[in-house]
């Protein structure tokens, strides 16, 4: 499995069931994964995650104060592991990127950090227990842990 892949972008959204419906009138299919706060689409070899925006801004670990601007959208690559999730945040931050968030245990029951790449787009380097990865690494939600986060 190659780490040069995204497995899931992110939109933070004013409202979520608004959001939701609109990216179904497109053609995406929700996911039953997800759970409260969270919304999964599927799209042909990607996910669309939709969060809400203050959500977002707290899972990253930035403050709605005006002091940063807030991320809108942020990509995301799923690993295998914790271990794999330490792995890729230090070669990312060796390479230039900016550490953002380090990684760690979330309240979801899993394991992410952030970070921010030479022009500034947020990155989570995450461990979903709840997500199954296909042998490229690509997120199956048809065999996610039902709410899963």
């Amino acid at each position: 499995m190659r780490d040069a892949r995204i497995c899931l972008v992110t939109l933070a959204v004013d409202d979520l069931a608004r959001a939701a419906a609109f990216y179904e009138a497109l053609g995406w299919s929700r996911a039953d994964a997800g759970g409260e706060g969270v919304v999964f689409l599927r799209g042909e070899g990607i996910v669309l995650s939709l969060f809400g925006r203050s959500d977002l801004a707290a899972d990253v670990g930035l403050a709605m104060d005006g002091s940063r601007p807030y991320p809108n959208v942020t990509l995301a690559i799923n690993m295998p592991s914790e271990r794999d999730v330490d792995r890729l945040y230090d070669s990312a931050t060796a390479a230039g990127a900016s550490a953002v968030k380090l990684p760690q245990p979330t309240f979801w029951g899993g394991y992410a950090g952030y970070f921010a790449d030479l022009d500034g787009h947020l990155w989570e380097i995450a461990h979903n227990p709840f997500f199954r990865l296909t042998p490229a690494g690509h997120l199956d939600l048809d065999r996610a842990e039902r709410g899963a986060a």
